[in-house]
């Protein structure tokens, strides 16, 4: 693990305004990196041993997290995270909780990867954050439970150690273990409270998985495929179009800035491994006046491999999903879609199937990171 800024200590107390105006980040660049506890990639917090003042599943939420001063319930302030109560010593003469105690929550990654770096976000708890944080990462076959991933045979590889963190602040770490995990132990030191939980790494998939499937969405972020890079993430990250599912509001899809110029946006994707593209779906779901007017699609196999274009420049219409059959399979490790001038989609999916070439690679990457 390397050392990114880092804050220590209490933030102000709240005093009006916006309660983000003395928030402290900074920027880390894993965070280009997918989200791999993102709730729709199926992420969870599946356990905690206490959520007296705020629920376990808060950690995960997409947006930032609010503040509303004047929120209180039966227990207290009500927080936007995961709070726990304050912990005690055993009596009178020794009232402070020892070095060892602390609190867990449990979480399932959404799709099993390798961790390039983890957010520990306590934004709005400023003098009930925790001491210290750690984090561990396990691998475990299936849809382990709790009891199951507790038991004493679970080996846990800790990825951040036991480390001073901030209040109200990103508290960012980067992670060097190349292994795939499928869940993390977040522990908090002694008690206290977090906000959010950003876990930004690389999908792994299960070869096996997908050659039972066969045909599938060779780009998708469940399946292995990733965003290299992109011209324009001005209004929402390019990440956004191969998500799960289909896209349920504007800002659930890619879009970018209006173009002044006679220049034209793009994505750049890496797919699980080298495949047989079939079939192609531009979906463009809620961008009704801002969609891209066209698209054009190509390929190329390896890192030096020339891009050939499979899907010429093609109209498209707003709030719609458009497919188009190749005929003739595209064979390629990366895709690129080109829209002009701007504007926008939703979601990107390739069909097909991954080479023998491909699978063999992927196979032995899944060894490699101990799968």
């Amino acid at each position: 693990m390397s050392t990114l800024p880092s804050f220590t200590g209490d933030a102000s107390p709240f005093g009006g305004g916006d309660p983000y105006a003395d928030y402290r980040t900074a920027d880390f660049g894993f965070t280009q990196y997918a989200d791999l506890a993102d709730r729709r990639l199926g992420a969870g917090v599946i356990a905690a041993n206490d959520e007296f003042f705020a629920e376990r599943e808060n950690l995960l939420k997409p947006e930032a997290a609010e503040f509303d001063p004047e929120h209180f319930g039966h227990k207290g302030k009500i927080m936007d995270g995961w709070e726990t109560r304050r912990r005690r010593g055993v009596s009178a003469a020794q009232p402070h909780p020892t070095d060892d105690d602390h609190d867990w929550a449990l979480i399932r990654l959404g799709a099993p990867g390798v961790i390039r770096g983890i957010v520990v976000d306590t934004a709005h708890f400023r003098g009930n954050y925790p001491q210290a944080v750690s984090v561990e990462a396990t691998s475990v076959a299936g849809s382990p439970s709790p009891e199951e991933l507790l038991a004493p045979d679970v080996k846990w590889v800790t990825l951040v150690p036991r480390t001073a963190v901030g209040g109200h602040a990103a508290n960012g770490f980067a992670v060097d273990v190349e292994q795939r995990f499928t869940h993390l132990r977040l522990n908090q030191h002694p008690d206290g409270g977090v906000a959010r939980l950003r876990v930004h790494g690389e999908v792994a998939p299960d070869p096996r998985w997908l050659a039972t499937l066969g045909t599938f969405d060779l780009a998708a972020l469940e399946n292995g495929g990733q965003v290299e890079d992109a011209s324009d993430r001005f209004y929402s990250p390019a990440t956004n179009t191969i998500q799960p599912g289909r896209s349920r509001k504007m800002d659930d899809g890619w879009e970018t800035r209006r173009r002044r110029d006679k220049g034209n946006d793009w994505i750049r994707y890496q797919l699980a491994a080298q495949s047989e593209i079939r079939a192609i779906e531009i979906d463009t779901a809620y961008l009704k006046g801002n969609s891209a007017g066209w698209a054009a699609l190509s390929v190329r196999d390896g890192e030096s491999g020339e891009w050939a274009e499979v899907l010429p420049r093609t109209r498209l219409q707003p709030d719609t999903n458009h497919r188009f059959v190749l005929d003739t399979p595209a064979v390629g490790t990366h895709v690129r879609i080109d829209i002009f001038p701007d504007g926008g989609i939703s979601r990107l999916r390739l069909f097909g199937s991954l080479t023998a070439e491909g699978s063999a690679r992927l196979t032995a990457r899944h060894q490699e990171l101990g799968g």
